[in-house]
């Protein structure tokens, strides 16, 4: 605060009001002591804030306002004043006047415009109703339809979420529900591609649109803290697109829309990242869509969709739960079990001996009882050969293998654990000999007499005989033991040796996702005091570099280029799009501006 004070000394050649005959800019009213006062000289340096001429002020007020915004959400203290209006003029200012928002700083004011409406609306409706009220509709659409740049897409889609999110306002956005919805996907699809190719791949300083630099790093950041910013950036403009969606599939609205195949594809490829952890991203849109019978008919007819919920529920993702929720909803319904039964079941019975996930308690059980509904019954004779042995095998062990050991004597038990023990024994000495499949067969045994009270002594089992399995290579069992292993884990997913040769069997598979996640969790499963070992440091460097936001767009990039440059060599004209006008404004010009104090 005392910062802006100091820079009210020319009071005259800046924005202010007049109450009698004392002038005061916006600074000096917000330090007002006395209520009246203040409240007055606030109310009328909103209303005339767009007429103002310094266009670096303007910014400072702005950027001040976003952080008190930020600082304070529910203070209705600027809301109640007509911020809401002065936000929407500024907007419009900015969209209707090329010339004005060339000027100077005035570049920063439709970021800083949208982003304090979005900071207000987040959390009361009362304060989103009166943004609608003032409307930010209107110009919020323009911004979305990409009449500046991405950066301001990505204030205008959050603060659009956030009215989309209440009842009170849901129509309000609803009435442009085809667009809003066709915009949103167009983003969430491409926008990875745009920030990469617009602002990531320019390696030269002069390049790149100074008033992004600016924004990412506030002045002060080189192009590697840029390059990390704008990846957190481009996955929150994903994922807040993803969100905008969410609300009108949560209503049942433009469901058919939303699941285009081309769209679902995509939507199957997007992650939130280690960048933005907190969002579900697509598994969060999947989920409300496999709520609706409607999207669970378009989800289980996408291959993709359901290969990839089938591999997050084999994994140690914080999401892992919403992917064994949507393969559920999916198997419920008589409608889409059969599509995707024959692919989700060897995922599945992977998991029938989970005991709790999330607060989701006997999720194995419910999973074996969703797996089971039809096995006797004449409709398991459409699965395959191979399906129904699946079945059968988790009838007797979830079924038959737990009523026959609840008559057994615990003296009975104790002699039983006696003879594991000694198998296992047996087992580890063959393996140390380097007879891995006579190693694997002691394991068989051993696991199959094991009761399936003494959890631990299973997941020991489990986790060894997958060890071995990888060995031999044979990834996919050495996963399916694995995640046997993690299932019986106390809590769940936190056996360290499990997660490793889990995540080397997702390595060898390509999938480097679940195969960073587990590493990532057999780091922290482990006391390494601070000196993490080389090889689990060297697969999460390989991992991060294979799973980096960009990968996809620079490897699509270079692959142009090559192909460009094959087609030069040969002689070979190619045919491309043709350019795309320019857009209008300043994204294009890049002009250095002054960076944001």
């Amino acid at each position: 605060m005392d910062h802006f004070s100091s820079n009210c000394t020319n009071k005259m050649t800046r924005t202010h009001v007049v109450v009698g005959s004392r002038p005061c800019c916006f600074f000096c009213a917000f330090e007002e002591k006395d209520p009246c006062l203040r409240k007055t000289w606030l109310e009328l340096a909103l209303r005339d804030m767009h007429m103002t001429r310094d266009d670096t002020e303007l910014a400072l007020i702005l950027s001040f306002i976003w952080r008190f915004a930020m600082a304070d959400p529910e203070n209705p203290e600027l809301p109640s004043l007509g911020v809401f209006e002065c936000m929407t003029r500024l907007m419009k200012k900015g969209l209707e006047d090329v010339e004005w928002v060339m000027t100077g700083q005035n570049v920063y004011v439709p970021y800083y415009a949208a982003h304090i409406i979005g900071s207000y609306t987040m959390k009361k409706p009362e304060f989103a109703a009166k943004a609608v009220e003032s409307g930010v509709i209107a110009p919020f659409l323009e911004l979305m339809r990409g009449n500046m740049t991405w950066v301001e897409q990505r204030v205008v889609v959050r603060a659009l979420g956030h009215l989309a999110s209440y009842e009170r306002t849901f129509e309000a956005v609803a009435a442009y529900e085809d667009e809003v919805v066709r915009l949103a996907m167009e983003i969430a699809t491409t926008c990875v591609d745009v920030v990469y190719g617009e602002f990531v791949s320019v390696q030269e300083r002069e390049g790149r649109v100074t008033y992004h630099s600016d924004l990412l790093t506030r002045g002060l950041g080189g192009l590697e803290m840029e390059d990390r910013k704008a990846e957190e950036w481009a996955s929150q403009l994903q994922c807040w697109s993803l969100h905008l969606l969410n609300c009108f599939a949560y209503k049942q609205r433009s469901i058919s829309l939303i699941c285009n195949k081309f769209f679902l594809k995509e939507l199957s490829l997007m992650w939130g990242g280690l960048v933005n952890h907190t969002s579900p991203s697509s598994i969060g849109l999947i989920r409300i869509l496999c709520y609706t019978k409607q999207g669970r008919r378009h989800i289980s007819e996408s291959k993709e969709v359901i290969l990839s919920l089938c591999n997050l529920s084999r994994s140690s993702d914080d999401w892992q739960y919403m992917g064994i929720d949507c393969l559920l909803l999916l198997l419920k319904d008589q409608e889409t079990r059969y599509k995707v039964l024959e692919t989700s079941l060897f995922y599945l019975v992977d998991l029938v001996e989970l005991k709790a996930l999330n607060d989701r308690e006997n999720l194995g059980d419910r999973i074996a009882r969703v797996l089971l509904m039809d096995y006797n019954t004449k409709k398991a004779c459409v699965y395959t050969h191979k399906a129904q042995k699946a079945l059968k095998e988790l009838w007797r062990n979830k079924v038959e293998r737990r009523n026959r050991e609840r008559k057994l004597l615990s003296e009975k038990l104790t002699e039983t654990s006696v003879v594991v023990n000694l198998i296992k024994q047996q087992a580890t000495q063959m393996l140390c000999l380097g007879d891995i499949e006579g190693a694997i067969k002691c394991y068989n045994e051993a696991i199959g007499l094991c009761p399936l009270k003494l959890r631990r002594k299973r997941m020991i089992l489990y986790s060894q005989r997958g060890e071995c399995y990888l060995l031999l290579g044979d990834v996919d069992a050495a996963i399916s033991d694995c995640t046997r292993a993690l299932c019986l884990s106390e809590p769940v997913n936190s056996h360290g040796k499990s997660l490793w040769t889990r995540s080397r069997a997702y390595d060898i598979k390509g999938l480097s996702r679940e195969s960073l996640m587990d590493c990532i969790m057999f780091v922290n499963s482990r006391c390494f005091r601070g000196k993490i070992p080389y090889y689990a440091t060297q697969m999460i460097s390989k991992q991060m570099e294979a799973t980096w936001l960009f990968e996809e767009a620079r490897a699509s990039k270079i692959r142009r280029m090559m192909l460009k440059e094959k087609n030069h060599l040969t002689g070979l004209s190619t045919i491309t799009e043709e350019p795309g006008k320019k857009k209008e404004g300043m994204m294009m010009q890049r002009k250095k501006h002054v960076p944001l104090v």
